[in-house]
């Protein structure tokens, strides 16, 4: 039997994301709600590493899978790394569109040349309840005047990639997944699941 491969999120936009990016693991992959898993690990780190470990290491107490946990964040430079590990739930605010309009309301007045900013994740990967693998990946950008595009989710809209003159919400998923954070982390992290895989076959 191809063991499973658990990504540990409830994020449609991950799962969306992710079931593309590790297409090619050499594991079945499923989800939480695919699993009928109810329980929620408490991202209650203070860094992405610790979050992302947290719930790597929460779900794979259940031996039948290989776990892959991320937290991501937005880290804008003129807002002192702002929203960075709170980005999900930037000011307690529910949606996307309230947590970009907070954003764009707090570098109101900020000139085109001070907006830069990064994405910035961080995969674990974890077996038997312990962490097999760590991965990062980082996207540079700029934070948009108003959001544009209609793809992606969460800040895709206002981070502006000067190479493409586009912002993240206005790529193709193909073009996304080549240059943001978790495409990034994602190719890092398919090298640890193959030779995981080369090791289970033994």
């Amino acid at each position: 039997m191809t063991p499973r491969l658990l990504l540990a999120t409830r994020n449609p936009g991950k799962v969306q994301e992710y079931t593309l990016l590790l297409r090619h693991a050499p594991f079945r992959l499923t989800t939480l709600d695919e699993e009928g898993i109810e329980v929620d690990v408490r991202e209650t780190g203070h860094t992405l590493h610790e979050n992302a470990q947290l719930k790597a290491v929460g779900y794979s107490v259940d031996d039948r899978f290989v776990v892959v946990a991320d937290d991501s964040g937005l880290e804008v430079d003129a807002l002192d790394g702002e929203p960075g590990l709170l980005s999900a739930r930037y000011g307690g605010k529910n949606t996307d569109a309230e947590r970009i309009a907070l954003l764009l309301s707090r570098l109101q007045g900020v000139p085109w040349e001070k907006r830069l900013a990064r994405f910035r994740c961080v995969i674990a990967i974890g077996a038997n309840s312990r962490i097999v693998g760590l991965c990062e990946g980082e996207c540079s950008g700029i934070i948009g005047l108003e959001p544009r595009g209609d793809k992606g989710f969460g800040y895709d809209p206002v981070f502006y990639l000067p190479e493409f003159d586009k912002t993240m919400a206005e790529l193709s998923a193909e073009e996304k997944n080549l240059v943001s954070h978790r495409g990034k982390a994602s190719q890092k992290a398919l090298q640890i699941l193959e030779r995981m895989r080369q090791e289970i076959s033994r």
